[in-house]
């Protein structure tokens, strides 16, 4: 991870700093506070604020003066009901701001989740450093014949490493136009606002990125799927630890109900249900379709030892 030691320094004096509160504090997450947590080859995630706790949940659901005196297995009760049947207005009291350092093609696919504020560093204001994400020979793999964003099988050694040279070459070969676009005395002086685009995708970038509780869950249960892209999933991995640090009552309901959990639409209910009645039922005679029977069986699939 590269960080600067005037970063290092200025991470080191922010974790000094006390504040007395009157709000909840939660003192597993108040240990993470401001520590950079290392993803990928350059990039990093850190908390750098919060805002209430599981309490705070039960606390709105119930719309209760205080933090109430009921035992923890009611409370954690309360939580796993809201999850289980997606109330999710008591979870959005909850917010979160990171820190997060990653490549601008994970930016791009991140800032989908749009129900959170963002503040990214400028490349019109500022220049980039010098880092692009290089992936590992052991993500470096083919396009998928069978789904047409995911990969497929590794690539060979020989192709890897020839790979990981187009990708750092051209890279370093841009950031130098970059660089030369911009300087005033011996390129051209270029505003920074257009001398950014000449950059590649792997190029690192920063942000603030603060979100509420629910819509967190919501980036995460889409983000460690397997079928998530490798380079976004090692962030959400990253957070989702955090999750069971900052609130561990609903990271415990979120991977009960959310992360291990499936959904199935009300034509595969009626054929589960004909299947439990002893009834055979094959696909051409199910009302669904291939992709869907497939995906229902899948499912039901026992998981091998």
């Amino acid at each position: 991870m590269s960080l600067t030691e005037a970063q290092r320094a200025e991470i080191a004096a922010h974790g000094q700093e006390t504040f007395s509160t009157r709000r909840p504090t939660v003192a597993a997450l108040e240990a993470m506070l401001y520590a950079p947590q290392e993803v990928l080859d350059h990039g990093f995630l850190r908390v750098i604020d919060y805002m209430g706790d599981d309490a705070a949940i039960v606390q709105a659901a119930r719309v209760s003066y205080g933090r109430g005196t009921r035992k923890v297995s009611e409370d954690a009760g309360l939580i796993r009901y809201l999850m289980r049947h997606r109330h999710s207005s008591p979870f959005e009291m909850c917010e979160i701001k990171f820190h997060v350092k990653l490549p601008i093609f994970v930016a791009r696919q991140w800032i989908r989740h749009r129900m959170a504020s963002v503040n990214e560093y400028s490349a019109r204001y500022s220049i980039l450093d010098s880092e692009f994400y290089l992936p590992d020979p052991a993500h470096m793999a083919a396009q998928s014949e069978v789904n047409r964003q995911g990969r497929g099988e590794i690539l060979a050694p020989e192709a890897a490493a020839e790979v990981l040279d187009i990708l750092r070459e051209d890279a370093m070969r841009t950031y130098r136009d970059y660089e030369r676009m911009l300087d005033g005395e011996n390129g051209y002086g270029l505003a920074r606002e257009l001398g950014r685009i000449n950059l590649t995708l792997n190029t690192y970038t920063q942000w603030y990125w603060k979100i509420d509780l629910h819509n967190l869950m919501h980036f995460l249960a889409l983000r460690i799927d397997p079928h998530a892209q490798y380079e976004i999933r090692v962030y959400a991995e990253a957070m989702l630890k955090i999750l069971h640090a900052w609130v561990p009552t609903t990271a415990a309901a979120f991977e009960e109900y959310r992360r291990g959990a499936v959904t199935f639409s009300a034509s595969m209910m009626a054929v589960v249900r004909r299947m439990l009645a002893g009834e055979v039922v094959e696909q051409a005679g199910s009302g669904l379709s291939r992709r869907e029977w497939d995906e229902m069986m899948a499912t039901l699939q026992a998981p091998t030892p």
